[in-house]
């Protein structure tokens, strides 16, 4: 294989409570307990895995007016738990999602560079911003943020943060300048208090897919994760990317790309097909497929067949809430309603059916057996489609264990894959360059990890 092919990078996502992590078998874990980040941080790590991402809630998720009893989730602090992973893990990226619109530019900043120092450079950030005012009533905040302005917010607080972290040079005793800001939404004066890591800062990472988001990461970001991990869309994706961040005055290679993904694996292809079945039973059962229509009606349907055709009642909102999280969020509800009894009608899908059809992530999904995915893999990788991917494991804590003792020696087999991390920093894992646009001093080669896989 040719030594331009790109070595794949996987991250994997920590989500909590949802529609994709199977919470009801035996081999399910907590979302909160300490022990299961552990295991699952150190198995990615086990793996090679860039970067233990974590998401972020900042409310509970509700349905129809009360909490949400199918998606209950209460996590931990992102970077308080990451803090603990870091003395618990020696190589793997720490990436915390945290908000633009909750959280004060220096406060955050610092927050931020304390991981960093504390990880000895692993330490990344995934920018969000929200406008919601159901969201911000849990901050005193509700919808004080215009949905238009919520990129123009999220970038003078982003630039802040990086001048903050530029503002103490790696070596010097102090920091060279305070840092001021003055915007529509805070003022800052500050003086930095904490000195660089040796990545310089922590790793910029975004997940916003519309025209504002893309370009807010061809300007500001270091990763973008995509939701485009099909073949042909993920092509597409990086030749837009592209095009953003040279216009942005950026090599076109400043930005890497990990499309969300989830991972069914089998030693056959029949094996795995019927475990992608088992899985989709799992995530989407009856209740979840008439709460799923619920948000949308915005009434209760339990009277209504999981294994009956869509009801036939009329939605009593004119648009669906963010309550239950983005992805339900704005939709014209009579226009959906209709379209999708028709689609239903014409495949002749039950509710039940229907829902996993819609819900059950199959875009997003690598099904079949660990030769046939990493020669699927293989083929983004000699194409540059992507930089990597960001897996969601459907079962906590064990759900990665297949992908780094059978899928990952396939794809190292074909050359797409690390052996061994190629520094100790986030950054050097992805390739990245340091923010000055150096490469920065390689870490001596005594600390590289391989890959043990158990007997």
């Amino acid at each position: 294989m040719s030594s331009s092919v790109r070595h794949l990078q996987f991250g994997v996502f920590f989500q909590g409570v949802n529609s994709g992590t199977v919470w009801k078998v035996p081999q399910s874990g907590s979302q909160t307990d300490f022990d299961s980040f552990r295991r699952l941080a150190q198995t990615a790590e086990r793996g090679l895995f860039s970067a233990f991402f974590l998401g972020e809630g900042l409310r509970l998720r509700e349905h129809l007016g009360r909490i949400h009893e199918l998606d209950v989730a209460g996590r931990p602090d992102g970077q308080t738990m990451l803090a603990a992973l870091a003395a618990v893990t020696s190589r793997i990226g720490l990436v915390a999602t945290q908000n633009t619109t909750y959280n004060d530019p220096a406060d955050l900043a610092h927050r931020l560079a304390s991981l960093d120092l504390i990880s000895d450079g692993r330490a990344g950030w995934n920018v969000v911003t929200t406008d919601n005012a159901w969201t911000g009533a849990n901050f005193r905040r509700g919808g004080y943020l215009d949905h238009a302005d919520r990129y123009t917010h999220a970038a003078a607080f982003v630039r802040t943060a990086k001048e903050i972290w530029a503002s103490w040079p790696g070596g010097a005793n102090r920091p060279d300048r305070p840092v001021h800001h003055e915007g529509a939404h805070y003022t800052v004066d500050y003086t930095a208090r904490l000195p660089q890591s040796r990545q310089h800062r922590p790793v910029l990472f975004q997940a916003g897919d519309s025209a504002e988001g893309r370009d807010f990461a061809a300007r500001e970001a270091d990763v973008i994760f995509s939701a485009h991990p099909g073949f042909d869309a993920a092509l597409a994706f990086r030749a837009d990317i592209t095009e953003r961040v040279l216009g942005a005055g950026r090599p076109e290679d400043a930005v890497k790309i990990m499309p969300a993904s989830e991972f069914i694996l089998g030693a056959t292809r029949a094996e795995a097909e019927e475990k992608r079945q088992w899985v989709r039973s799992l995530q989407i059962g009856p209740q979840q497929a008439i709460a799923y229509l619920e948000q949308f009606w915005g009434r209760p349907l339990e009277g209504y067949d999981p294994d009956g055709p869509l009801p036939d009642a009329a939605p009593v909102v004119a648009s669906s809430s963010e309550t239950r999280g983005s992805g339900f969020h704005g939709a014209k509800t009579e226009e959906l309603a209709r379209r999708w009894r028709q689609e239903a009608a014409e495949q002749d899908l039950s509710i039940l059916e229907f829902v996993r059809a819609r819900a059950g992530r199959t875009d997003g999904a690598f099904v079949g057996s660990y030769t046939e995915v990493a020669d699927q893999l293989a083929e983004y990788a000699r194409a540059g489609a992507v930089d990597g991917f960001n897996i969601s494991p459907w079962l906590i804590p064990s759900g990665l264990d297949d992908i780094v003792n059978h899928l990952v020696p396939e794809l190292q087999e074909r050359g797409v894959y690390p052996t061994q991390y190629r520094g100790d920093t986030l950054r050097e894992h992805l390739g990245l360059s340091l923010p000055d646009g150096t490469a920065g001093e390689p870490v001596a080669a005594g600390g590289s990890t391989q890959l043990l896989i158990p007997s």
